[in-house]
């Protein structure tokens, strides 16, 4: 039976006793969100609205996002993958699970040296898809020319950020590449793998990590 979101106890600061809250407010007020779900209008909006407003309370601290997603709208991710670029702090992207198609691209997104899958993580890279097959024929030769200024827009993200020639990451994007978590490095998607981080803090404080997280 489902239980609905889980509630914990916070202490508001200002608060002498700790209140039962849900466990994502807990997490977005340690500057922690997640990607969840595939990306649609709502959650973008939420994500976004989130990270300007942790940007504009706190401009220093790095914001953390956990990213498990099998990706969804085109410009709903691009939107989210912009508001990453715009707001001062740093941010962690941190895959768990998968980060597909348009996932992968926000994950691509996070802070240099800060993006970070799961030793058993999935990422995998597409070209982007429409549904213009449902138009009419003049729509059709507009909604596929924009589909390709689209495409070669984020194939150049890709290879900016990965390292990449244009001519390689187009040519892989042409089919489902499916990578581990340790080929998403090797290729450029990430920068470190899960467990090279318990590794490298194990015997010291794990500042990659929120800072509520210290504790347990």
């Amino acid at each position: 039976m489902p239980i609905g979101v889980p509630k914990v106890p916070y202490r508001i600061p200002g608060d002498e006793e700790a209140t039962w809250v849900d466990l994502y407010n807990v997490m977005y007020r340690e500057r922690t969100l997640f990607l969840g779900q595939e990306i649609r209008c709502e959650i973008t909006n939420h994500i976004t609205g989130l990270m300007v407003y942790l940007s504009i309370e706190d401009e220093i601290s790095d914001i953390f996002l956990f990213i498990n997603s099998p990706g969804g709208w085109l410009i709903s991710g691009m939107a989210i993958f912009d508001t990453m670029q715009t707001v001062t702090p740093d941010i962690y992207t941190i895959c768990l699970g998968i980060a597909a198609s348009m996932a992968s691209f926000i994950l691509l997104g996070g802070e240099p040296t800060k993006r970070i899958a799961f030793p058993h993580a999935r990422i995998m890279l597409h070209q982007p898809a429409s549904a213009y097959y449902r138009a009419r024929t003049p729509e059709f030769l507009l909604e596929v020319e924009e589909l390709h200024k689209v495409r070669e827009m984020i194939t150049r993200v890709y290879a900016l950020r990965t390292g990449k020639p244009f001519w390689v990451v187009s040519e892989d994007m042409e089919r489902d590449v499916f990578m581990s978590a340790d080929e998403a490095k090797a290729y450029g998607l990430v920068d470190i793998v899960g467990d090279e981080m318990i590794d490298e803090h194990c015997d010291t404080d794990p500042v990659w990590f929120p800072e509520m997280f210290k504790d347990w």
